[in-house]
């Protein structure tokens, strides 16, 4: 093509100075013109090679976590074909759908209006390690009413990979923030006729009811009000075998002894008589045991005759 543009160049001065005759000139251009037109399909030809180069390639719209291949190398695979190569699942950000009572509904909404974040925190089943936090994104239409909840969509950031789609977890929704709120395990809140009550353990080594009113939780620990003071130690084992005025002997350490990091009692049932057969090896032991395994290391000792040795260690 460039010879042939140069060659009609010379022949177009030619013409000018009247030295060749206009048909060959007339020619010359009609043959770059062709040259032109073979160079623009080749061109084509070239563009739609490197099109369907770029098709061996297939990049994800996404950033996620792949699942297993469903072709191996050497398959004949078609744009048509309904299993695809791979699923991906976008893992971060991942979205967590839970349900919340509805009477959380009015305060949720209130925050999402004004919008103020709704914090979120993903935990594993022990609920001790928090795998990923997020916020709250939005709520469903309407209220589940054979379960009086509704659903809740919130977004968690996963740059690690901890949260898995479809996995179970538990969610931790902080709908405020209370300041000097009185504290007590949720496993010393009680549930009876009257309504929520906790033993208080007094100076006496004696239980007493108290009434109280459960308010928001965290964890393992709940907000109450009621008749009853920071540094009041409560039950948090073996309430289901008190009364009003038992006698009780506390077996925890004295650091947990506070309401607000509330003491576990035991009846005095399970106590003088029986811990003064213990040795002190056994009663150092008996310290490091958990709530369960003290009911039935005590359980085993009320079993046992008077003059049986008390086994050491837990059941």
């Amino acid at each position: 093509l460039k010879n042939a543009q140069i060659d009609l160049q010379r022949y177009r001065d030619l013409l000018a100075q009247d030295s060749i005759a206009e048909q060959q000139v007339a020619a010359q251009e009609a043959l770059v013109r062709q040259l032109q037109g073979t160079v623009q399909a080749d061109t084509a030809q070239v563009d739609s090679a490197r099109l369907q180069l770029s098709y061996t390639r297939i990049t994800a719209p996404l950033s996620g976590r792949a699942g297993l291949r469903q072709v191996d190398a050497g398959n004949i695979i078609h744009a048509a074909d309904t299993n695809g190569l791979v699923t991906i699942t976008q893992t971060d950000p991942i979205n967590v759908v839970f349900a919340v009572p509805d009477a959380q509904l009015g305060l949720i909404r209130s925050r999402l209006a004004a919008r103020e974040p709704l914090p979120v925190q993903a935990l594993d089943g022990t609920l001790t390690h928090t795998l990923a936090q997020g916020n709250v994104m939005a709520t469903d239409n309407l209220i589940d009413a054979a379960t009086g909840t509704i659903k809740i969509k919130a977004e968690l950031r996963n740059p690690q990979g901890a949260l898995f789609p479809n996995q179970f977890v538990n969610v931790r929704l902080q709908t405020g923030t209370l300041s000097n709120a009185l504290v007590v395990p949720s496993a010393a809140v009680q549930l009876g006729a009257q309504g929520s009550f906790v033993y208080v353990v007094k100076p006496d080594s004696t239980v007493t009811v108290r009434a109280v009113r459960a308010g928001a939780s965290d964890g393992g620990v709940v907000s109450v009000q009621g008749d009853l003071a920071v540094g009041d130690r409560v039950v948090t084992d073996g309430a289901d075998r008190l009364r009003e005025g038992a006698k009780v002997e506390v077996i925890a350490p004295a650091s947990a002894a506070p309401a607000s990091a509330a003491s576990a009692a035991l009846p005095a049932s399970s106590g003088s008589a029986l811990r003064d057969r213990l040795t002190p090896a056994q009663r150092e032991q008996l310290q490091k045991m958990s709530p369960e395994e003290r009911r039935a290391y005590f359980s085993k000792l009320r079993a046992a005759p008077a003059s049986d040795t008390p086994a050491s260690g837990a059941r």
